[in-house]
């Protein structure tokens, strides 16, 4: 049965059930790999010493189950065809979190092992220098909300796929300064906190013109089938404060992290009040 005013093509069950094996092959493949990696490989590379470590394995974990319920159903689908704004939330989910996790849940020797020492070591070690990561992944950010390409990769296919990938690995460029497993490629933490500040103000532009747009910004987001009753600008406005809101809060978090863990260390102790007991010169 057709409701006036829908196309024949759209269907109106928002939360219909849509399986998406590509996925679980990434998911299963990665955990493979992983796997074969620390049981395999490890023992041969580090012989002596702890190959991982139970927190990494735990990251892993949150790590694998966050890739999974952000690209699979029913986010994916509600993002991909319903709602932009949580087309914003996979995307935060994926340029935030899950890259980060991945670098601190990668041992040291697995990731040396992986660059090696020549073409790949270098062309890596390029693109994650802190100026041409963060140019980068800004520069993916901007292009990824250029209309028509929303448009056209929302519709599904390997465009969408191909744009996730792309982002994401921007993301781990980015991230990599900050906690990838080579400490010699990390930056002070001075410069940490200025790269990460810096990182958050580029997504105020798109954020900003989600937020006071007028009319629909993207078409393929504006269907008759509203989830949760939420109008075409509500889903804009609501999708703007999750890029500026909950990315730059989580970025600023990590920037007051670091300012108490760095330049507050020690703070406390050294204004302590307490009767000062050692005798008094004469």
């Amino acid at each position: 049965m057709l409701i006036a005013g829908i196309e024949p093509t759209l269907n109106i069950d928002a939360w219909r059930y849509q399986m998406h094996p590509e996925i679980w092959v990434l998911v299963v493949g990665l955990i493979a790999a992983f796997v074969y990696a620390i049981r395999i490989v490890g023992p041969k590379v580090v012989p002596s010493g702890e190959v991982i470590s139970r927190k990494q394995v735990l990251i892993f974990s949150l790590m694998i189950f966050l890739l999974w319920i952000s690209t699979d159903w029913p986010l994916h689908d509600i993002a991909e065809e319903y709602l932009y704004s949580m087309h914003m939330l996979q995307h935060t989910i994926l340029t935030y979190i899950v890259p980060p996790l991945a670098l601190l849940a990668t041992p040291e020797w697995l990731f040396r092992l992986l660059v090696g020492n020549g073409r790949t070591y270098r062309v890596i070690r390029f693109l994650t220098r802190p100026v041409i990561a963060a140019v980068i992944y800004n520069t993916v950010v901007i292009v990824t909300h250029i209309p028509a390409l929303v448009n056209r990769s929302a519709a599904g296919g390997p465009l969408h796929y191909g744009l996730h990938v792309i982002l994401v690995s921007s993301a781990l460029m980015l991230w990599t300064p900050i906690c990838g497993p080579a400490k010699e490629w990390r930056m002070s933490y001075g410069a940490m906190m200025t790269y990460l500040f810096c990182t958050s103000l580029v997504p105020s532009i798109p954020a900003g013109w989600l937020t006071f747009a007028t009319g629909p910004v993207y078409k393929h987001y504006d269907t008759p089938v509203r989830v949760w009753g939420m109008s075409i600008l509500s889903d804009q406005q609501l999708a703007g404060g999750i890029m500026k809101l909950g990315g730059s809060t989580f970025l600023w978090t990590i920037i007051i992290v670091i300012f108490f863990k760095r330049f507050m260390k020690g703070f406390f102790g050294d204004q302590s009040y307490a009767a000062d007991t050692s005798p008094s010169a004469e």
